[in-house]
């Protein structure tokens, strides 16, 4: 069998909606029927009950004129004209009287009703009869007064007295027939509220179950998924959610079951993600620190360098201007080695002149022979001043001219001076081989300060270059300890930062450590 679950609150709705119009369609049919029959009932009572009261009160009213034109007659019968006048009024109300009769009998269904308006019209006729003759009468002025016309009257009022008689009586019998007729009409309306009441009443009865049930079955399963959501929101997720059915709040249990497996799932990955952030942050937080102190270190190692870069950048521009000054100093140097080959090479032509000279004093020697002795000394002295020769070569023809003067002064003393001038001219050539030897050495010195000066040129260049790098480099390890204090501040936000999520994991693991999420499925 099917449970009633398993039905949907829109098919319920569904029927429960057309069991109400059904019974509404009942009670609908059951209020036509009886409104058709009180509208019969009415219209009946509209064509004959209402319609011949009406003409009963028109009649009243009609014979009621009658009467009073009849009087106004009486009372003014001294007065032609309005006994004329009232005369003729009464003539029009007794013709209007028989004609409201005339009407009223179509309208009368019971025979008792038609004998009472037919007496009525035969003595109204028979008033008629009777009244109109001494109304002529009292127009010609046949009556003395009133009490005569009066007693002249009695015929007819023995008429119209009758007719007023029958004319109420008729009343009671037309107002007895409506008072029946409403009396119809109240019970069949009556008995049509009794039929739409049991309709109602049966329809209660029947839909009243239905609809306790159909309320008990939405809200049991809403009442649950509140208590539910209501644990879900208390941070308890260990309720395990069973419903059974296939309606609409058994689906919303369904979903709010996934919702919870859903939620209790983030959770425990939060759970996890949590830790390991933890984990992670506080590593991090670690390194971060380790990094700071390192960074730091090596911000203070750069600073160091930095100075010693400074220290080296000056020391190395003291190096250039010490190489530049060498630099001078070498050109200064081969310029004086020039000097000194082109002197030496002087000193080298001035020895061969000696040596000339020399051989020219051997050929005159006998000529000097008185002053020999005193050219020995000389010659010894010309020695002397070959053996230094050098920068002082000069000196050695100042002793030359010297020599020569004493020679001619030493005649006497040629002998002596030709075997010293034959031991001079040798120590001369030796001297002259020495200068030349001398000269060689001076040109390869000048060669040699040259190659110095050029390499002390370049590496005046090159000093200079290194300088240049040396301040650019001074200059790049100042902006790298500018950007390595930098780094060490960003280290110490990372470090912070590290620290503060490490702090914000602890607390997210607080909050979710609030929600009961039970075993892991």
């Amino acid at each position: 069998m099917m449970s009633f679950r398993s039905i949907t609150i829109k098919a319920r709705l569904f029927v429960l909606l057309g069991l109400v119009l059904l019974t509404v369609a009942l009670v609908g049919g059951i209020g036509y029927a009886g409104l058709s029959s009180l509208r019969d009932g009415m219209h009946s009572f509209a064509e004959h009950e209402y319609r011949n009261a009406i003409a009963l009160g028109e009649l009243r009213e009609a014979m009621g004129n009658i009467r009073r034109y009849e009087k106004d007659v009486l009372i003014n019968m001294q007065d032609k004209a309005a006994v004329e006048r009232y005369r003729k009024e009464w003539i029009e109300e007794v013709e209007k009287t028989r004609k409201l009769i005339a009407g009223l009998s179509k309208g009368l269904d019971s025979k008792e009703e038609q004998q009472k308006l037919k007496d009525l019209d035969g003595r109204l006729s028979a008033y008629q009869q009777a009244t109109q003759p001494v109304f002529d009468q009292v127009v010609s002025g046949q009556y003395a007064d009133t009490a005569a016309i009066n007693k002249a009257l009695d015929a007819s009022k023995a008429q119209i007295r009758p007719a007023e008689q029958l004319r109420s009586e008729l009343s009671a019998i037309i107002s007895k027939d409506g008072a029946a007729a409403a009396e119809a009409a109240a019970g069949v309306a009556n008995g049509q509220v009794a039929k739409m009441a049991v309709t109602v009443l049966v329809a209660l009865a029947l839909l009243t179950p239905f609809i306790l049930f159909s309320i008990r079955s939405v809200v049991q399963p809403l009442r649950k998924a509140i208590l539910s959501a209501e644990r879900i929101a208390a941070k308890d997720l260990t309720e395990v959610i069973r419903d059974g059915g296939r309606d609409e709040p058994a689906q919303m249990l369904g979903a709010l079951v996934a919702m919870q497996e859903a939620l209790r799932g983030a959770l425990l990955e939060v759970r996890a993600s949590v830790g390991s952030i933890g984990t992670a942050s506080t590593e991090v937080a670690v390194g971060s620190q380790d990094l700071s102190q390192r960074t730091e270190m090596t911000a203070a190692n750069l600073e160091e360098a930095a100075s010693s870069m400074e220290e080296l950048t000056s020391t190395m521009k003291q190096s250039a201007d010490s190489a530049r000054s060498a630099s001078q100093l070498a050109a200064s140097a081969s310029d004086i080695a020039a000097r000194g080959g082109a002197v030496v090479a002087q000193v080298v032509a001035t020895m061969d002149e000696i040596n000339t000279s020399s051989k020219k004093i051997s050929d005159i020697i006998g000529v000097i022979d008185g002053i020999a002795f005193q050219t020995n000394i000389l010659a010894l002295n010309a020695a002397v001043e070959s053996a230094r020769a050098g920068e002082h070569g000069r000196g050695f023809a100042v002793v030359a001219g010297e020599v020569r003067s004493l020679a001619q002064r030493s005649a006497e003393a040629a002998k002596e001076i030709k075997s010293l001038i034959g031991a001079s001219v040798e120590r001369v050539d030796a001297g002259s081989r020495l200068v030349a030897s001398a000269g060689s050495t001076m040109d390869e010195v000048v060669v040699s300060v040259r190659r110095v000066t050029d390499m002390v040129g370049e590496i005046t260049s090159a000093t200079a270059e290194q300088s240049l790098g040396i301040t650019q480099v001074n200059e790049s390890v100042a902006r790298l300890d500018q950007m390595t204090q930098q780094n060490a501040a960003l280290v110490e936000e990372s470090a912070a930062a590290a620290s503060s999520l490490q702090q914000q994991a602890q607390r997210l693991n607080q909050v979710v450590g609030l929600f009961k999420l039970g075993t892991a499925a």
